[in-house]
């Protein structure tokens, strides 16, 4: 039973699933049994968890307020020795979804927060930072409905926060998003670091340029980074000019880095033919949910996306690039990435000082720019926990 007394009416939301996990590591897609939950005014409660062969059973006394998703798992450990995960038939787990606000009073963000299980051994909290037209929802969940990275990493005993940029998502400031730099997300993202401590950065696409910047203005609070087809910091772009005609006639151009020139003053929108030429274009891309992918894609602000290829020399740069490389960094590149071939992802790795993991080298063939949601993205999340296991994160 959860008892929530002394509140006025609210909703609430709880979605319990209970794994049966094989001997094997700690991410794998587990047979699942669902329960169902009542709720009133003064008490939420248990009405039909199924037991497994296993057996079990569980009593929760607390929750704080707020909305929230639980997952039962059994206890694990944070090693991937799979002799060293017991699997005790009483032995379940919590993992728990809660949702804060961060940011600066100018650009808040809106940050779900995937807790570990309480009896996980200390590590460091991981920081999940979307890229452009995104929201951190792509960390959460697959379009086809397998549990995203963030629940993955909790499974294994990381606290993950996902953070949603300013005015996207949850994150309030859509009416104003033409507006926003990429500074503006990067000094919002600095003040949740500020506030949570040391931890690990994971960043995707646009979101690269974000982790350079916070690994060198808090250098003390990012203890590593993994670059997921990450953006460049500017300092190795080409200055590209504010021509919108000379940026059309370079959209083909790998060395000026496929650009596409955003127009000022209106956010940008895109339609289901550049989702399929940027983001689902792999074979390993879930293209049956296409259309449920297609949903989660939001507005974004033109100006982002210019300084993101250095249109009038506007991007993002670093002032001591040499800082970054002061941590473990790992950069991480699919091979149908058409935007992030071998050379350029990994011309940025050894600008950074970076260990780079080119999959098909990996024996991971056929990705393409969205790693967290293909149909390897377990594997893929299992590789990255590993790298950090080994550089002492």
């Amino acid at each position: 039973m959860i008892s929530l007394s002394g509140f006025d009416a609210f909703a609430i939301t709880i979605d319990f699933t209970v794994h049966v996990r094989p001997k094997k590591t700690c991410v794998q897609i587990a047979d699942t049994h669902p329960t169902s939950a009542s709720f009133s005014r003064t008490s939420l409660s248990l009405t039909s968890l199924t037991p497994t062969s296993r057996g079990f059973t569980r009593s929760i006394n607390s929750v704080p307020f707020g909305t929230i998703k639980f997952h039962m798992e059994p206890k694990q450990t944070t090693s991937f020795d799979p002799s060293e995960i017991p699997l005790g038939a009483s032995g379940l787990r919590l993992t728990r979804e809660t949702t804060f606000v961060s940011g600066k009073p100018s650009h808040p963000i809106a940050v779900v927060k995937v807790s570990a299980p309480a009896s996980s051994s200390p590590q460091l909290p991981v920081v999940m930072i979307h890229g452009g037209f995104h929201t951190g929802h792509a960390y959460l969940k697959t379009p086809d409905g397998r549990k995203g990275w963030a629940h993955l990493f909790a499974e294994c005993g990381y606290s993950v926060l996902v953070p949603d940029w300013p005015a996207h998502g949850l994150s309030p400031g859509l009416e104003s998003i033409q507006h926003l730099h990429t500074l503006d997300v990067a000094q919002s993202m600095g003040e949740l670091v500020r506030t949570i401590g040391p931890c690990i950065l994971v960043a995707h696409s646009a979101g690269g340029p974000l982790a350079w910047w916070l690994a060198e203005n808090f250098p003390e609070l990012v203890a590593g980074i993994v670059g997921i087809a990450p953006g460049p910091p500017a300092n190795i772009l080409p200055e590209l000019p504010s021509d919108p005609k000379a940026i059309h006639a370079l959209r083909l151009d790998p060395k000026a880095g496929y650009p596409v020139y955003s127009a000022q003053d209106l956010p940008v929108q895109v339609d289901t033919q550049f989702i399929k030429e940027f983001w689902a274009n792999s074979i390993r891309f879930p293209q049956k949910y296409l259309n449920e992918y297609a949903r989660t894609i939001v507005p974004e602000s033109p100006k982002i996306l210019n300084e993101r290829f250095n249109i009038g020399g506007a991007g993002l740069k670093l002032k001591a690039p040499n800082l970054v490389g002061q941590r473990p960094v790992l950069i991480v590149t699919g091979d149908q990435d058409h935007r992030h071939p071998q050379h350029v992802d990994g011309a940025l790795a050894n600008y950074l000082g970076a260990d780079f993991f080119w999959l098909p080298d990996l024996n991971m063939h056929g990705n393409g720019h969205m790693l967290m949601i293909e149909d390897n993205s377990h594997a893929i999340a299992l590789l990255l926990m590993q790298w950090l296991q080994k550089r002492g994160l």
